[in-house]
């Protein structure tokens, strides 16, 4: 069953591809845009559980924190060949974010890649409250 107090969505650009998260918690934010970027790279359901990464982030505001944790997420798929299949925040605040990210290495032949991500932008960066929600907005050059 799904909830509709927390997810995301994919959202059109004519040159960028954005995603749009939502969740109670800034914790579930976090998660579900992680979630939304890993959409957008790979086939999540080709993804496994077969390692750990633990990351901390810093930011100099809750919308800074969001970029580069996205940034983080998409330097360990680029640069360590890591796809994160499953976020579990373990710790949030306005300025920082630590988290432990489960996936597996990218195998070629096991995993469906989709689009090719260059970086997480500020274009367009926005992250608000609405209706008792918390909904952030970013958007990627593709």
């Amino acid at each position: 069953m799904s909830d509709p107090q927390c997810g995301f969505r994919l959202l059109e650009h004519p040159s960028d591809l954005g995603i749009e998260a939502w969740g109670i918690t800034m914790a579930e934010v976090f998660r579900q845009s992680a979630l939304g970027l890993m959409s957008i790279l790979v086939d999540r359901d080709s993804v496994e559980l077969h390692g750990k990464h633990a990351v901390r982030i810093t930011g100099r505001d809750r919308e800074s924190l969001l970029v580069r944790w996205l940034s983080e997420i998409l330097y360990l798929y680029d640069g360590e060949h890591f796809i994160t299949a499953e976020v579990e925040i373990q710790d949030i605040e306005e300025m920082s974010v630590r988290a432990l990210l489960g996936g597996e290495h990218i195998g070629t032949q096991k995993h469906r890649l989709r689009t090719d991500v260059k970086a997480v932008t500020y274009h367009q960066l926005a992250m608000k409250e609405d209706a008792g929600r918390i909904v952030a907005r970013v958007f990627l050059d593709i």
